[in-house]
């Protein structure tokens, strides 16, 4: 497939045509789309899948591979937002799932399974001495929030600009009306000196200060280890809850980003891949922490939810973080996306492209500036209309991604698929490269 641009075409020009051949390319996915509409509104149930004019209609996925309903195939780079990290119906986790329906699905009862997967997760990650399942990353740091204003006593929560934890955390732009009421205070990420000021202003009434180690819905905007150790710093000396949210950076090393750096939060959050692609989330932290849910107690705090243990979740995960995700397993998957994140800048560098990718390991975002990226103003800075055109040439190359541009590596994805995007990346350069004068 070639995509050229005319020599007087215009970036509007360019994005129009692009939308154009996917309205063409695409009647199936219009026609699910369309059916869809009179049921939910958009026709959408998940905001961040939905692309103008319409979403794809994705039938069905094997591997590393997707095909949607009109026929296509495409290189999943995607990997549902980090969640699929295994690729599609990988046979040990549908083995696990299998033997978990056989044994029946709803028991109401402690079941055999999740003992075993709540081992796997404290032995992994150095902040979790003990932990509790919730069905969501939004449910794993709802909870771990109200563990921390419950044993503070306290009712601010220090979040950062850009951060996303869920649901019903957004703080792109401060935040959203649908986000939770607590009292937040909105730090700029990556901001020594502000964030600083923040928390000596606020810091005896600090319940939490909730961080991901890099902001991943806002970019995959790794943060400086030493915003980090300030934050680490700064929560010991008040008395605040650190709280680590590696719903996605838990997969880029072994015990997580906290691992690789060395800095250690007194409650970690987590999600995801983790529980083999079914619905998971998870939140741990230090034993006097996690101790105000013991039931034993009678002080106890209850913690509720029908499907925290459910035995599908338990037994996919016990297969994932036992079987597949292995330490080792981990730490080659983030070589791979480094080397793959230091091709493609190398390849943009070389070609004087006004494009980068950030990231760390497996995760990546591409942005259409060569500007620095260190918080979420500077990629909502960099130019979206020619990231949106990226995104649909991706699809008419075959490649599968999200339309803001983030990629999560699966681990069926090899050099093939990496080699094959790196390709794509170049052709874009080379066909598109009279849209991007006076782009920085």
């Amino acid at each position: 497939m070639t995509v050229t641009t005319l020599p007087n075409a215009t970036l509007d020009d360019a994005l129009a045509e692009a939308r154009k051949s996917y309205i063409a390319r695409n009647p199936g996915s219009f026609a699910r789309h369309t059916e869809a509409c009179a049921a939910m509104p958009g026709g959408n149930t998940r905001t961040v899948i939905f692309n103008a004019p319409f979403p794809l209609a994705i039938a069905r996925g094997e591997g590393c591979r997707l095909w949607d309903v009109d026929g296509h195939e495409y290189i999943d780079l995607l990997g549902e937002y980090t969640a699929g990290l295994f690729g599609h119906s990988h046979p040990v986790i549908r083995a696990a799932i299998d033997r978990a329906l056989d044994g029946g699905i709803n028991l109401a009862g402690h079941n055999v399974f999740e003992a075993k997967l709540a081992r796997l997760v404290c032995d992994r990650f150095p902040s979790v001495d003990l932990v509790r399942f919730t069905n969501s990353g939004t449910e794993a740091n709802l909870m771990a929030l109200a563990t921390a204003t419950a044993v503070t006593k306290r009712r601010k929560i220090m979040v950062f600009d850009g951060g996303y934890h869920g649901g019903v955390f957004y703080f792109a732009g401060g935040g959203l009306p649908i986000n939770v009421p607590h009292d937040f205070v909105v730090a700029p990420y990556n901001d020594i000196a502000g964030t600083g000021a923040l928390i000596a202003a606020h810091g005896p009434a600090l319940a939490a200060i909730l961080v991901e180690p890099m902001q991943g819905s806002s970019g995959c905007i790794p943060a400086d280890r030493e915003f980090l150790q300030m934050l680490r710093d700064e929560a010991t000396r008040h008395g605040a809850i650190l709280i680590f949210d590696e719903v996605m950076t838990s997969r880029l090393s072994p015990g997580g980003l906290q691992q690789a750096l060395g800095i250690i939060p007194d409650m970690t959050t987590l999600g995801k891949y983790i529980g083999g692609g079914m619905s998971f989330g998870a939140f741990g932290g230090r034993s006097d922490l996690m101790a105000i849910y013991d039931p034993r107690r009678p002080d106890a705090m209850p913690h509720a939810g029908t499907f925290n243990n459910n035995v599908l979740t338990m037994s996919a995960g016990i297969a994932a973080m036992g079987e597949i995700f292995t330490p080792d397993a981990a730490t080659a998957l983030t070589r791979r996306g480094d080397a793959l994140r230091e091709r493609l800048n190398a390849l943009c560098r070389a070609q004087a492209a006004p494009m980068q990718f950030t990231g760390i390991g497996s995760l990546l975002t591409i942005h259409m500036t060569a500007r620095p990226i260190r918080r979420a103003a500077d990629a909502a800075a960099a130019n979206q209309d020619l990231k949106e055109l990226f995104f649909f040439d991706m699809l008419e190359r075959g490649i599968y991604l999200a339309r803001r541009g983030m990629m999560a590596l699966m681990l069926p994805i090899g050099d093939a698929e990496c080699d094959r995007f790196v390709e794509a990346v170049g052709e874009f350069i080379a066909s598109r490269r009279s849209l991007m004068r006076g782009i920085e």
